[in-house]
């Protein structure tokens, strides 16, 4: 730091966040509230679930969701990995009725979604930023009995090829 107290704030979906120089955050604030409307939208919270926020980051997503939710827990590979900590819950036999999941460029690995499936949340939020790895992710749940029920594309990064997209997943048994 030269200058000043060393990070930023922030107010995105009415919450404010302060931003350390190492903290993953979306850098257009506008259409991030678009993006999370459309995510929790998506979710369906009603006031009675258990979310996972895996992927977490600064915890922007896992917050908004903690106003219409029971509870959240948020996982960030910095302090612990997710698909450990989903093995564990699903090994105790604890329910998660939402997953939300906002995994880097490359997507998610074969160890995390196992790890998913076997928590086996009724519904699995996904924001990517890679069309291609989204596909993959994708495909490999619906094969593990997940049917993607609704998808939107939104623009975070105008006059560029990226998009990110919102993807809703719906556990339906196999």
């Amino acid at each position: 730091v030269i200058y000043g107290p060393g990070y930023i704030q922030d107010r995105l979906c009415g919450l404010t966040f302060k931003i350390s120089p190492k903290s993953f955050y979306q850098v257009n604030p506008e259409q991030t509230e678009k993006l999370y409307r459309k995510a929790m939208e998506y979710a369906g919270l009603t006031g009675k679930e258990k979310v996972l926020d895996a992927y977490c980051g600064t915890g922007t997503i896992g917050m908004v969701a903690a106003r219409q939710a029971q509870s959240v827990i948020g996982v960030e590979l910095n302090n612990r990995d997710a698909g450990e900590f989903m093995v564990e819950l699903a090994d105790k036999q604890e329910k998660v009725d939402v997953v939300f999941m906002d995994p880097p460029r490359s997507g998610s690995d074969e160890k995390f979604l196992s790890s998913l499936v076997k928590l086996q949340p009724d519904r699995v939020v996904y924001v990517s930023c890679n069309p291609e790895t989204l596909a993959r992710d994708l495909k490999y749940l619906t094969k593990k009995g997940y049917e993607m029920k609704r998808a939107v594309g939104v623009d975070l990064f105008p006059m560029t090829v990226h998009v990110e997209s919102v993807v809703l997943m719906q556990y339906c048994g196999k």
